[in-house]
């Protein structure tokens, strides 16, 4: 489908002195850092998740990063990813970003958990234990100008295709996490 127009909010959302949870391999929380500090260098594992929303149609909800992001500008990913926020669960937190970023409301069911490292660049890391979650929702998306670029529905065999065909122009977590979403994501829905 065609990408649609950024019509949304520009109110700015997430910055770079936004503490972050920090987290050890097992996930237990071990301080608090800016996303800022971070995110340089090897970056230093923190919480995450990445919402994958789907329409009635099964066709799942692409962002285009802001060209402002500092890591990963103008890639394609995953319809919303962030981080929570101290005393927010990560449920609440992939709602919470959902309108904040798109203007949509879903309820969210957890796919699964992976910790993952990526440096983008001399610009820094993504070093999370990221929660996958989905959602479903049939709501027009009204992008947030100030983290995102473009967005689009896409079926999963185009997408499949696009991967194949041009992977770097998508985001390093959302390359890991689509395989696994793809094979589960048709059973958690039909739960949610």
């Amino acid at each position: 489908m065609a990408e649609a127009a950024i019509r949304g909010t520009h109110e700015v959302v997430s910055s770079e002195e936004e503490p972050l949870i920090l987290v050890d391999e097992h996930g237990r929380e071990i301080g608090h850092l800016n996303k800022g500090e971070a995110h340089d260098g090897d970056g230093v594992l923190h919480l995450a998740f990445s919402l994958f929303i789907f329409n009635s149609a099964g066709e799942l909800l692409l962002q285009q990063r802001s060209s402002e992001k500092r890591l990963w500008p103008l890639f394609w990913s995953n319809s919303c990813c962030s981080h929570p926020r101290r005393g927010e669960t990560l449920e609440v937190a992939a709602e919470r970003r959902l309108a904040e970023e798109l203007g949509m409301t879903s309820d969210v069911a957890h796919l699964f958990t992976f910790q993952y490292q990526a440096r983008y660049l001399d610009l820094g890391s993504e070093n999370e234990l990221c929660s996958v979650y989905l959602g479903r929702c049939d709501e027009p998306p009204r992008p947030n100008a100030t983290e995102i670029a473009a967005v689009r529905w896409i079926a999963a065999d185009e997408l499949d295709r696009e991967f194949r065909e041009q992977p770097e122009v998508f985001t390093p977590w959302f390359a890991q996490e689509w395989p696994r979403v793809r094979h589960g994501f048709r059973r958690v829905l039909s739960l949610t």
